[in-house]
């Protein structure tokens, strides 16, 4: 990317989308586009077409998405589908009509079937059943990363699709409603230490196993792919290890500082038993993460911090 490139961010506000545009503004890029949902209701075909035909963009992150944990997934299953479907279609779309030079376009893990060989290959995508719980969320995924194969392959543009793995960092959601586990964690572990509760309560038996990428080091793999990826074929961006979701407590516990019991509540749903990215592929082109686990956790709890008046019960 030429750094007097005009690049559009679509979803600047989000966590992925935050990162990006810290990353692009750290290597020096200035002509970056931003819109807020108010100001462009990506769901709007004619107000995304009119941005593209006024602004036209050469480079497109498309990092805008409908998002939340598993409660938010199996309960706003509509929306999830509907909102993502709308969003993708119209971004990609009106990149190809407005002849943008490229387009990334950002999955997920969920994409793959739940009970793929681990870990999960690019190769899985599509051979078997989808995790009942986030099913919406993950068949809009595939169909934005088979609208990107399809346009590259019918207009020859060149559109390519990553797939990261869990996330967590800076501008993450922590609301116990709709948010991913990580950040729900950090939360409920600072509040019950505020407010000095004998134990948490955590979804599931504690058993599953789960990868956890920090967001700045997506941003930094985003960044390089959209200079040195040009393939058809998508990739897993992640750190090619994984923790349990046990494991993962305790290691928040210990970085808010909680010293109350962790309780299991073993009726609520595991979701999925593993999700390990096979991210081969990607350290084969050059790229490794650099924000350990437990380093990522501390960053992303003085986040948390900064922002606990939002989050106030």
């Amino acid at each position: 990317m030429e750094k007097s490139a005009k690049i559009y961010i679509a979803g600047h506000r989000g966590m992925v989308g935050s990162a990006i545009h810290r990353k692009l503004i750290q290597e020096g890029f200035e002509n970056i586009l931003v819109k807020t949902s108010s100001e462009l209701d990506l769901r709007d075909q004619q107000a995304v077409r009119s941005f593209f035909e006024t602004e036209r963009p050469d480079y497109v992150f498309l990092a805008a998405a409908k998002v939340g944990g598993i409660m938010a997934n199996n309960i706003y299953r509509a929306e999830f589908l509907h909102d993502n479907l709308l969003i993708q279609n119209n971004v990609i779309d009106s990149a190809y009509r407005n002849d943008a030079t490229k387009l990334m376009f950002l999955g997920s893990s969920c994409i793959y079937p739940k009970l793929a060989p681990q870990p999960l290959q690019e190769e899985s995508l599509l051979t078997g059943l989808l995790e009942p719980t986030n099913e919406p969320y993950a068949i809009a995924k595939i169909a934005g990363i088979k609208m990107c194969e399809a346009y590259r392959s019918q207009y020859g543009c060149n559109f390519i699709s990553v797939m990261p793995t869990n996330l967590y960092g800076p501008n993450d959601n922590y609301d116990l409603n709709n948010s991913h586990v990580l950040p729900a964690m950090i939360r409920k572990f600072h509040e019950a230490k505020e407010e000095n509760k004998p134990f948490v309560e955590l979804w599931g038996t504690g058993s599953p196993l789960r990868e956890f990428l920090h967001a700045d080091d997506l941003a930094d793999a985003c960044y390089f792919l959209m200079q040195n990826y040009n393939e058809p074929g998508f990739l897993n961006v992640g750190v090619g290890s994984d923790v349990t979701i046990k494991s993962l407590a305790e290691l928040i516990q210990n970085v808010t500082g909680y010293e109350g019991e962790i309780r299991w509540n073993t009726d609520k749903p595991d979701g999925t038993p593993r999700k390990l990215m096979d991210v081969s592929k990607l350290h084969g082109l050059g790229w490794i993460h650099r924000v350990e686990l437990e380093d990522g956790i501390r960053i992303t709890y003085q986040d948390f911090l900064q922002k606990i008046e939002t989050y106030a019960v």
